[in-house]
């Protein structure tokens, strides 16, 4: 279920059968003159490419398509209990959009004949993650996981390459955050990348319900500026009670 206990996850397993609906739906109600592309950011990406991560809450994804899609999404939405904005454009305001996404998408699937998905994936998938840096999101554990299963089968990414992707979609890394500019050389210098999504999956948790309980104890004064300071009180409140 969602954190908030009103629907079901995305997940590997049933991300292809609702894109497959999607494909189906839009065909429906647009013919098969205008086909359409989808490119899969974030969480849907790493469903789509790798088996380390469980779910996700959303789609996030960029949408190359006629106004028709918006009414197919809907119709999917409403007919599978998805929730509202269940495929969605809204990380284009954040930090870790780049205008030069699409191109270095690579091909994942097309259902019906109509529907072309791509994803971001490998190191520009890291320097999405590492500009976002979200300590109370899947961000650092995706990092850590990207590079784990790349390196599992025998298809290593090297810094040169995170380098070269945090440069093409950002320009360099002055806007990367720190402790994500710290992750990464943590990573490449010890190479255990199985410890280090085993322990930010654990520490993303943590965070997560760190405020969860901020929320309880102060409703509806949490604010996005104000992240990092909460959870750097809760993890010294932690460890003074030990």
């Amino acid at each position: 279920m969602s954190p908030d206990g009103s629907y079901a996850p995305f997940t590997e397993e049933n991300l292809d059968t609702i894109l497959k609906e999607l494909a189906k739906e839009f065909r429906k109600l647009n013919g098969t003159k205008m086909p359409a592309e989808i490119i899969l950011i974030g969480g849907a990406a790493v469903l789509a490419n790798y088996g380390f991560r469980e779910k996700t809450y959303d789609i996030d994804a960029l949408i190359l398509a006629s106004s028709t899609m918006k009414e197919a999404v809907n119709h999917v939405g409403d007919r599978l209990g998805l929730p509202n904005g269940w495929l969605n454009m809204d990380f284009k305001r954040t930090k870790s959009f780049a205008n030069k996404l699409a191109q270095v998408s690579v091909y994942y699937r097309t259902f019906s004949n109509i529907l072309t998905i791509r994803t971001i994936t490998a190191e520009y998938l890291i320097a999405m993650k590492l500009m976002s840096g979200r300590r109370y999101k899947n961000d650092l554990s995706d990092i850590a996981g990207i590079l784990w299963e790349h390196q599992k089968n025998g298809d290593p990414i090297t810094q040169d390459a995170v380098e070269k992707a945090v440069g093409l979609l950002y320009g360099g890394w002055g806007e990367i955050p720190e402790n994500s500019r710290n992750l990464i050389d943590r990573a490449f210098a010890k190479g255990d990348y199985e410890t280090m999504f085993l322990q930010y999956s654990e520490s993303e948790k943590q965070a997560r319900q760190d405020l969860i309980d901020f929320e309880r104890d102060y409703p509806k004064t949490l604010k996005a500026e104000s992240i990092d300071s909460i959870l750097e009180q809760a993890r010294r409140k932690r460890d003074n009670s030990k």
